[in-house]
């Protein structure tokens, strides 16, 4: 709360808290709305291939906190030419394809909001998995022009996000109820079985990858270099 609390006074409205609506998220969306109110400026950014159940939870945490949410979109040019270059579910064939489409539909849009702050507040909890595992409450992101960026659950554990949300009675989406642990696009997701790790449910069909998307945990070494080529080729298609 003091993290949160010290991010909305020093940096105003050039602030802005990027969700999921994962459990994380929620608990953050509840924080600042007792701190801001309505004035809590919250984005999340639309892949164009979510669950139904995460446009509803959208509607619900709007009623709730009496907040506007604002969606950020993926240019339509390169989805297009990602979607007729590779097919619709490019990410079922290499590691590299599907990093590619969560560069197009989630890094880029990305990057173009975050041009605009110069702070924003995410949901990373360092026990989430071995990549996450130093992440700092407040720090300084590189990979997004050096503004500053928030984790105020970094130290959490998920017991302590979930006792939060019961004791605050904090909307939570849907589809934990069915065995879900971590929840993005529809076709990238899955619940997990017992026993599993919590991102075991994300690209299930990965074998040795790190689990990630790119927004928080970049590419490196040659799955970067095949990225790089494949984004040239689809940015090239797209601007024909």
């Amino acid at each position: 709360m003091e993290v949160l609390r010290w991010g909305i006074e020093h940096f105003g409205d050039r602030l802005a808290i990027c969700t999921s609506f994962q459990a994380e998220g929620m608990v953050i969306i509840d924080m600042a709305a007792q701190i801001n109110g309505g004035n809590t400026h919250v984005f999340t950014i639309d892949t164009r291939r979510l669950h139904e159940e995460t446009h509803a939870l959208i509607d619900a945490v709007k009623r709730r906190y009496g907040i506007q949410i604002e969606v950020v979109e993926p240019e339509k040019s390169e989805v297009e030419a990602m979607v007729s270059t590779h097919g619709p579910d490019l990410f079922y064939e290499a590691v590299s394809k599907r990093r590619l489409c969560c560069e197009i539909r989630k890094s880029r849009p990305l990057k173009r909001k975050l041009g605009a702050l110069d702070a924003w507040v995410v949901g990373l909890r360092r026990a989430q998995s071995e990549t996450r595992g130093a992440v700092p409450k407040v720090g300084t992101d590189s990979d997004h022009g050096g503004i500053a960026k928030l984790a105020p659950l970094a130290d959490w554990t998920k017991q302590q996000v979930w006792e939060y949300i019961r004791r605050h009675d904090v909307p939570q989406h849907p589809l934990y109820s069915q065995g879900y642990t971590s929840i993005g696009c529809s076709p990238c997701t899955r619940a997990v079985a017992p026993g599993e790790g919590p991102r075991a449910g994300r690209w299930w069909w990965e074998q040795d990858s790190d689990k990630e998307c790119g927004i928080h945990v970049s590419a490196t070494g040659e799955l970067q270099r095949e990225i790089d080529v494949l984004l040239a080729e689809l940015l090239q298609h797209a601007s024909q």
